[in-house]
């Protein structure tokens, strides 16, 4: 005879798994094709500059990164069904093109090593704690100080010609020719015009719903014509990251047409790195120890901030979102995939382009997935001819949607902490030392509250001065 416990647990399993297989079906879901497609672009003026920096000046493993990142696309997307960008960690990479002693047995070492402290972190519930006790005004400095370095790294990338392989700017950008400055003004004036100034413009890419700036579409006979109307919402529905993306390849190819006949078919070699006690040390020193602050602010703290203030019905933790950078970065880069986390800059670009759901991520993820599996390292031949003035436009948009997430910094206090640690963040070229600055700063104008019970502030009680 069957008994009732163990038909009551299995069951209960029966319902669990079916729960968690709606969960990511909804996660997964697609709410308008363009607008997520198009989200998806939103992040690639990060991804690509510096892999491919890492591909041509350390011999990354192209294929094998495209591969791994495509799956922690899909499964992150499934999990959070927000877009969760996957980006590559920026100290690390920073510090292998700079060092020419830091290879990829020291930035895959300097991966694992970050992975594991972050997944350590989460595990334990320290970061979730550290979540909830860091003052909303320093997370917004590390925003605005992320944004505006994006922002800033995007005009150089219009401006100047680029070696990636070293890092380095080598010349005024050209008015003209198929990566000139002409291009890249009338890509930004063609995204400005379609997605205006974001989500607080009546525009809704891609879904159809648009509104005039003068009132309802429906109730505005009387200012504007029907056909008028009809070109605005036609206009106003382009996926412009997509078409502005799709046309840096066909220039990429036109550029090189020789690239074509590079390609190789079939996934690069999967081969498990070498790491050797030197490498071990040179990548925790060099590598996890300027990337760790970075990972905990930015691609942990500020990115479940930013998660909540643009999808606050979703209840996405410090804490997964930890394990997840731990765990992937865990497997991947043994492998030789590049050390990856989630990042604040590439959710705002991703959010600014249309991206709504764990779908848009899903996406992009199949793409490199099918591009890591098809082609391997050979699409670097695309990748080396892509405009880098188009990839500065898409990164210049996402820099300016991560900055303006600190807009909500209403009182002078508040405006003075974050700009303590943005301005520190951004001159010293450290998320780390602009938190301690602005920490600092937010403890002395607390301390300056402290009264003697009647409200006076710390300075008139000290010092006998009016407050």
């Amino acid at each position: 005879m069957e008994n009732p416990s163990d038909t009551n647990q299995q069951n209960s399993r029966i319902s669990g798994a079916k729960d968690v297989v709606v969960k990511v079906r909804n996660n997964l879901i697609i709410k308008s094709k363009w607008a997520e497609l198009n989200g998806a672009m939103g992040d690639l003026g990060t991804y690509i500059p510096i892999i491919l920096a890492l591909t041509l000046a350390k011999d990354l493993n192209l294929g094998t990164t495209l591969i791994f990142t495509g799956i922690y696309n899909f499964v992150t997307g499934a999990i959070y069904g927000v877009p969760m960008p996957v980006q590559p960690m920026k100290s690390i990479a920073a510090v292998a093109i700079s060092d020419v002693d830091f290879n990829i047995p020291e930035v895959m070492a300097a991966g694992i090593c970050t992975a594991a402290i972050l997944l350590l972190l989460g595990a334990t519930g320290m970061m979730q704690l550290v979540y909830r006790f860091i003052p909303l005004s320093i997370v917004r400095g590390i925003q605005l100080a992320q944004g505006l370095s994006f922002a800033m790294s995007a005009v150089k990338y219009v401006r100047k010609e680029q070696n990636f392989s070293k890092s380095k700017s080598v010349g005024d950008r050209h008015w003209l020719g198929l990566d000139g400055l002409v291009l890249a003004i009338i890509c930004a004036c063609f995204i400005v015009i379609v997605n205006g100034a974001g989500d607080d413009d009546r525009c809704r890419v891609g879904t159809g719903e648009v509104e005039d700036e003068f009132g309802d579409i429906n109730n505005d006979s009387n200012r504007l014509t029907r056909k008028r109307r009809w070109l605005r919402r036609i206009i106003f529905s382009l996926p412009s990251a997509f078409i502005v993306f799709l046309l840096g390849v066909v220039l990429a190819i036109i550029r090189e047409p020789k690239a074509l006949k590079a390609f190789k078919f079939g996934p690069s070699s999967f081969e498990v790195v070498k790491i050797s006690k030197h490498a071990w040390k040179e990548g925790f020193i060099k590598g996890t120890i300027p990337q760790l602050p970075l990972s905990i602010l930015n691609s942990v703290i500020a990115v479940c901030k930013l998660s909540t203030d643009l999808f606050p019905q979703k209840d996405i933790s410090a804490t997964s979102v930890s394990i997840t950078v731990g765990l992937m970065n865990l497997i991947g880069c043994w492998f030789g995939a590049m050390p990856c986390c989630h990042g604040a800059g590439g959710l705002a670009g991703q959010y600014k382009f249309g991206g709504r759901s764990g779908g848009c991520v899903a996406i992009l993820g199949l793409a490199k997935l099918v591009l890591g599996l098809v082609l391997g390292s050979s699409i670097v031949k695309i990748l080396n001819q892509f405009p880098v003035g188009v990839l500065g436009v898409l990164l210049l948009f996402a820099g300016i949607e991560l900055a303006l997430c600190a807009r909500d910094m209403n009182t002078k206090e508040d405006a003075f902490v974050m700009l303590v640690c943005t301005a520190v963040s951004l001159v010293g070229s450290s998320a780390a030392l602009g938190f301690v600055c602005g920490i600092v700063a937010y403890l002395i104008l607390k301390l300056r509250k402290l009264g003697d019970g009647n409200g006076q502030p710390f300075t008139s009680v000290c010092f006998g001065s009016n407050p």
